[in-house]
């Protein structure tokens, strides 16, 4: 098989330019880059009029996978088993009520909107996410980092993405069986967790002693190919039982997170995830079929209400359930009430590839995501002041805002 070099580089260059474009235009007005990139794939997409700008989609989407890895390897190297540990109790039992909670509910509303199971499982699953980066990034604009909101706010994200992680590969597993039984159920579920078992028992005991071997050479081209070499490979090894390669990669940063060498290897492989991120917003955004926006509209703010609704109730009931007084609880409950960001995208293409979810959920989904992202800073800066007012009434002595914060 020949391959002809010519259009892959027109391709790659088409998507380039117009990524940084729409890049430097979410940069100017403040906003996500995300939403650029998004933005971006809708422009040179095959269902933008007049015509697609890209010859080839099977390029496209191979970027699109090897960006997911990348992403959530990165991800999983903000994570080191030692700081899993340390997440409270009560942490635990936030990110539970809230991850179970809004996706119970996400389901059951997609069922009164009359999806199908496959649908209405991917969009409860979607709509459960909180987009850890673009809500800690806020909280640091805002000099809230160090508040103990906030602490709560990590520690419960941090579950919450390995809760949603679990359970798409759990539901994809499923899925490409062709079956619902509970005996397919319990075998993807303990596929499942008897991977991560092993990848945290096996790969704690191993990986970060290769690596931190590898790292004593201070060959830092040798240190990026080796630890390339363990996000692909378990990612390999996670499709190859039939479950999310997001998993796999997001597990392979966690183990790399407890080498000694940790902190170089973020730095080193920061460009590539951003790139190859990059690529994958992109290659969401082309899949988007904009012509069906009026179909899916009015659900897609429907579900947007419900998710920030019942993630609010369900956080601010387990936050108070665990002796937080007024204010820490509700600014918790506002700092993980919205939806969205690269999760929710993945959890929708992963629907989409398996094959069981409708064309219109990876497009309302993304549309979704760039309306949630764009509240979200004004839903925490708002949130926070009411937080702060409701507590001074409550008489619960919460923590001023500074005269500097805007």
């Amino acid at each position: 098989m020949v391959v002809e070099i010519g259009p892959i580089l027109q391709d790659f260059t088409i998507i380039m330019v117009v990524a940084s474009i729409m890049a430097m235009i979410s940069y100017k007005l403040k906003q996500p880059m995300v939403i650029g990139y998004i933005i971006a794939g809708m422009i040179i997409g095959p269902y933008t009029p007049p015509f697609s700008l890209i010859l080839n989609f099977d390029i496209l989407n191979l970027f699109a996978e090897i960006g997911v890895i990348l992403l959530l390897f990165v991800v999983g190297m903000e994570f080191p088993i030692e700081k899993l540990k340390k997440i409270g109790k009560k942490a635990l039992v936030i990110a539970f009520s809230e991850g179970l909670g809004t996706f119970a509910i996400g389901y059951f509303v997609c069922q009164a909107l009359n999806y199908s199971v496959s649908d209405s499982l991917f969009l409860a699953l979607a709509i459960s996410v909180t987009s850890t980066v673009i809500v800690m990034r806020i909280l640091e604009e805002l000099d809230m980092i160090k508040e103990e909101a906030t602490i709560i706010i990590l520690g419960v994200a941090v579950i919450e993405d390995i809760i949603i992680i679990s359970m798409l590969a759990i539901m994809q597993s499923v899925s490409s069986t062709g079956e619902l039984s509970g005996l397919e159920l319990v075998t993807s579920v303990g596929t499942v967790l008897a991977f991560i078992g092993g990848a945290l028992f096996i790969g704690s005991k191993t990986i970060p002693k290769l690596v931190n071997l590898i790292g004593k050479t201070n060959q830092h081209d040798v240190i990026v190919v080796a630890i390339l070499g363990v996000a692909f490979g378990l990612s390999y090894i996670a499709f190859e039982i039939g479950i999310s390669v997001a998993t796999g990669a997001f597990f392979a940063g966690v183990l790399i997170a407890e080498s000694k060498v940790h902190a170089v290897t973020q730095v080193l492989t920061t460009p590539l995830k951003d790139m190859f991120g990059a690529l994958f917003f992109v290659s969401v955004g082309a899949l988007m079929d904009i012509t069906k926006l009026p179909l899916f509209i009015v659900p897609a703010i429907i579900l947007i209400l419900v998710s920030i609704s019942a993630k609010f109730f369900t956080v601010y009931m387990a936050s108070r359930s665990q002796g937080y007084n007024t204010q820490t609880a509700l600014r918790t409950a506002f700092g993980l009430s919205s939806s969205g960001g690269e999760l929710a995208l993945v959890v929708a293409k992963g629907g989409n590839d398996v094959g069981v979810t409708s064309s219109f959920i990876l497009p309302m989904v993304g549309t979704m995501t760039i309306i949630t992202t764009f509240i979200t800073p004004y839903l925490i800066k708002i949130g926070w002041k009411v937080a702060d007012h409701v507590g001074s009434s409550a008489g619960r002595f919460p923590i001023p805002f500074r005269k500097d914060r805007k």
